[in-house]
């Protein structure tokens, strides 16, 4: 499944929902996901998700099936606008929420500390933004987020690219 978290103030991820279904793509396929008027605190660092309750954030909001999405889809899309060359801070507060999917041990791996994973399957990450963005800086974060989750980075899109990124969802 393809999850697409659009956070950008033009909704633009209806434009790309819109671009899949008319490749073709099977709906029942991917997810759009619009967390406008969703109550999404921002982690707290308090490692309950680590510790206390394994996997499941200790914070009482609407994220929790957001989470849930994320641990299933082999895809994730963060579609974001960007300021100061880099994602919002509503997208930040998305991806920073997820440490839940990953456990508290480090192991090295290619010479690089990183999480054991909490789950066998890890979605592969993406990005397609709005404004300014520093593509190249938006890239290497895009393929920090996908090594630390042992996944792959899709690639980072400017949204006037959505049918090249959309392509790359098929």
């Amino acid at each position: 499944m393809v999850l697409m978290i659009d956070t950008t103030v033009e909704h633009i991820g209806k434009q790309i929902e819109e671009e899949l279904l008319h490749s073709g793509a099977d709906p029942a396929g991917f997810e759009l996901i619009d967390p406008v008027g969703m109550n999404i605190s921002h982690c707290a660092g308090c490692n309950y998700c680590w510790l206390k309750t394994p996997g499941i954030c200790v914070i009482k909001d609407d994220y929790a099936p957001i989470l849930q999405k994320m641990s299933k889809a082999d895809q994730v899309w963060l579609i974001s606008d960007t300021h100061f060359g880099f994602v919002s801070y509503q997208t930040k507060n998305i991806l920073d929420r997820v440490m839940p999917l990953v456990t508290m041990y480090l192991k090295f791996k290619d010479g690089q500390m990183r999480h054991v994973m909490r789950y066998d399957h890890q979605p592969d990450f993406g990005i397609i933004y709005t404004g300014d963005g520093d593509q190249a800086y938006l890239e290497r974060w895009c393929g920090r987020v996908a090594l630390n989750f042992g996944s792959s980075s899709l690639g980072v899109f400017p949204a006037e690219n959505g049918k090249e990124a959309v392509s790359c969802m098929l």
